[in-house]
């Protein structure tokens, strides 16, 4: 096989971690997008590398039963909700394969005690927050480069996969309920009408830059306008445009960042209209969500994680509790009701400064925080402070704990660890090096994400004897 070659009548036989659909030609793996097991196709060979090859879709011959009719027409340019063209029902079942090849794989797990993936019960309009982008010339697709004329016409949508610099201009988006369409359209409209520059990135020119849209379960709605530079002083009538035609929005925002990357974290945040802040509901609790807070992107499973943490740690009372990587402080403010007291600590400061909020406009009054890396935080002159963990609830980002922490979790030897995890193969790789004083007593894969190969995962770990 070589590049341009079309292998003919390939069986889809399995979907690999990373998401892309998998086949083989005289045993040797090719790698394919847009395709779902089951289907009988022809194959374009892309790329070769030394052990495999990347290929797409040249035609379908035979279509597999679990294929479905993707809703959104942006599907397969777009980089999100790639796993649309085939039935949800599978895609719990490969992620739930996702999760037993990391800790069998990885984890070194023998016959893990793998309960039943938890599905979402919404599959579109589930996510709470989008960022948008904006570019002076929007991405054209294949059919719109074969036109006589094709419209170089700015574009306000998500970045194509890999390219910082391209943004596909997005017409409807099933990732954020309404009005979060209505608004993103009514923005670009109004900035081309009133020639306010979309920005190119390569060149640092323009003035619009970004748009992020944050919704509620409770009907909190922030809109985040953030421009390179304020031309000609006319950010202003957008944002009044905005507070005029929206009046849903309970949060108007905007940021001026004129450096080289998207992100407002090391921005000051201007509000315009409204509060400064969100507020979502969890059972009896409210969280404030700031514009720089980080809360999970899919509200309702989240709590659904969130309880499935909390019964795994299986409190009474009584116990001594320690949330690493607590962000904003939900899952401490989560339990906090359960246990004698709570200990958080996170790296990010702000965060701290939101968790603490939270408590406070929760009454809860046996939770502490603090900011700081957590090698160095838990020591045993902290731990004579705080009182020694019962319990540790970890919530590390996509890359896992850095192995220091790892270390320091194993010299600590609380009774009981309950890991949530976006990432099973990083957690997996963390649950081996905890496996010298742990056993890994049943884990619970959860999908906050449909359509997409992305998997929550909780793991209960106790002291070994």
């Amino acid at each position: 096989m070589k590049p341009g070659d079309i292998i003919e009548n390939l069986e889809v036989i399995d979907i690999a971690d990373e998401g892309k659909a998998v086949c083989k030609n005289d045993g040797i793996v090719i790698f394919i997008d847009k395709a779902v097991p089951g289907d009988i196709v022809n194959v374009k060979i892309r790329k070769k590398h030394k052990s495999f090859f990347e290929g797409s879709v040249d035609s379908i011959i035979h279509p597999s039963k679990e294929r479905t009719t993707p809703v959104c027409h942006h599907f397969g340019t777009c980089g999100g909700c790639k796993w649309q063209h085939f039935s949800y029902a599978m895609q719990l079942q490969f992620k739930q394969k996702q999760v037993e090849d990391a800790m069998t794989r990885i984890g070194k797990l023998e016959n893990p005690n793998i309960l039943p993936i938890i599905g979402s019960a919404e599959q579109t309009f589930y996510r709470n927050k989008l960022d948008y982008s904006f570019a002076d010339r929007k991405w054209l697709t294949r059919e719109e480069m074969n036109v006589d004329e094709p419209a170089f016409e700015p574009g306000l949508g998500f970045h194509i996969p890999g390219k910082f610099d391209k943004v596909l201009d997005i017409k409807q988006c099933y990732l954020q309920a309404d009005p979060s369409n209505d608004i993103r359209l009514s923005v670009r409209k109004y900035c081309v009408e009133n020639e306010m520059p979309f920005m190119n990135i390569r060149k640092r020119e323009g003035m619009m830059r970004g748009l992020i849209i944050r919704n509620t379960t409770i009907g909190g709605l922030m809109v985040i306008v953030m421009v390179y530079q304020d031309e000609e002083g006319k950010l202003n009538g957008l944002l009044e445009h905005l507070k005029n035609n929206f009046p849903q929005i309970t949060s108007l925002l905007y940021v001026i960042n004129n450096k080289a990357n998207d992100t407002i974290h090391d921005q000051e945040i201007h509000c315009y209209h409204g509060k400064e802040y969100i507020e979502e509901q969890m059972e009896n609790l409210t969280f404030r969500i700031g514009p720089k807070s980080f809360f999970q992107t899919n509200g309702k499973q989240a709590l659904v994680l969130y309880q499935v943490a909390r019964e795994f740690a299986g409190l009474k009372g009584d116990e001594v509790v320690y949330d690493l990587y607590t962000g904003t402080g939900t899952i401490a403010n989560f339990v906090a009701h359960q246990s004698k007291k709570v200990v958080g600590i996170e790296y990010v400061k702000e965060a701290i400064d939101d968790a603490n909020v939270n408590s406070q406009i929760n009454n809860v009054g046996n939770t502490v925080f603090y900011a700081g890396d957590m090698k160095d935080l838990l020591t045993d002159d902290f731990m004579d402070q705080n009182g020694r963990p019962d319990v540790i609830i970890t919530d590390p980002p996509r890359v896992g704990m850095h192995q220091d922490v790892v270390k320091q979790l194993l010299k600590v030897a609380c009774k009981k660890i309950v890991y949530v995890s976006c990432n099973p193969a990083t957690q997996a790789r963390d649950l081996e090096m905890l496996s010298e004083k742990y056993k890994v007593v049943k884990l619970q894969p959860v999908d906050m994400f449909p359509h997409t190969a992305h998997v929550e995962n909780v793991a209960l770990l106790e002291l070994l004897d």
